[in-house]
C-alpha cells in the first residue's frame, strides 16, 4: 500500500479520536455543573444484580458506609431502616414486571431526591409525587392510543385525577415547608391629630384579616 495514502489514513483517524471541546457558550454550564459537583457530592446510584428470578439492591459506591450516608443525606433522613423500607418503595413503584427496574428506579429516585427533601415527611411526599406522576404518564400513554369511546373516557378520567392529584401535592409540599412563617402586610395606617395609629387590614400567619382600631 502507498505509504502516504496511508499516513493520510492515520491522520483522519487521529482527527475523529480527538477529544470533543466544548464551545465557550457550552462551557460556561458545564463548569458551573462541574464544580457544584465537586462542592456537592450527588447521591450515588442504585444497582441492581439478579437473584432467583427477583433482584438484590446495592448502592453503586466503593464504600458503602460512604454511599449510604450521601443518600441519606439527599433524602433528608438520618435513619437506617428508613432508608432501607423507602428504597423498596421506589422499587416496587418503578417495577414494571416481577424483576426490580434498575433504569426505573434510579429514575423515580432522581425525582425523589430533585425535590431536595429535608425530613423524611418531605422524602415521603416526593416519593408519592414521583409515584403519581409515573402513574399519570402511563394513563397518558393509554389515552393516546384507545380503540373506543369507554377506553378513552376510563384514561381521560384517570388522567385528569391523577393531574389534579399531583398539583395539590405540590401546594402540600409548598405549605409544609412554609409552616411557622408568619406573614404580617399592612394595608393602610392612618393616624389622627391627637389620636392613636389605627392599621388596617394586618394578616398573621394562621389567620385570617382583622381590623384594630386604638
Amino acid at each position: 500500500m502507498n505509504q502516504k495514502k496511508l499516513n493520510g489514513n492515520k491522520t483522519r483517524a487521529q482527527k475523529r479520536a480527538k477529544p470533543y471541546q466544548p464551545t465557550p457558550h457550552e462551557g460556561v454550564p458545564l463548569e458551573g455543573h462541574l464544580a457544584q459537583k465537586k462542592e456537592n457530592p450527588s447521591a450515588p446510584r442504585l444497582i441492581v444484580r439478579a437473584n432467583d428470578g427477583a433482584g438484590d439492591i446495592f448502592l453503586d459506591h466503593p464504600e458503602p458506609a460512604v454511599a449510604s450516608g450521601l443518600l441519606m443525606e439527599a433524602l433528608g433522613t438520618r435513619d437506617w431502616d428508613f432508608l432501607d423500607g423507602f428504597v423498596l418503595q421506589l422499587a416496587n413503584v418503578a417495577n414494571q414486571g416481577p424483576k426490580v427496574d434498575e433504569r426505573g428506579l434510579n429514575f423515580v429516585l432522581s425525582m425523589v431526591k430533585g425535590v431536595e427533601p429535608r425530613d423524611q415527611v418531605e422524602a415521603m411526599l416526593a416519593a408519592q409525587m414521583a409515584a403519581v406522576h409515573m402513574a399519570t404518564m402511563t394513563f397518558a400513554r393509554k389515552l393516546a392510543h384507545v380503540e373506543n369511546i369507554p377506553q378513552q373516557d376510563s384514561a381521560e378520567r384517570a388522567l385528569n385525577k391523577l393531574a389534579r392529584t399531583f398539583a395539590s401535592q405540590v401546594e402540600a409540599l409548598k405549605r409544609y415547608r412554609s409552616r411557622g412563617d408568619q406573614t404580617v402586610r399592612v394595608e393602610h395606617v392612618t393616624v389622627n391629630q391627637g389620636g392613636q395609629a389605627i392599621v388596617g387590614n394586618v394578616k398573621h400567619g394562621g389567620g385570617g384579616d382583622r381590623d384594630e382600631g386604638g
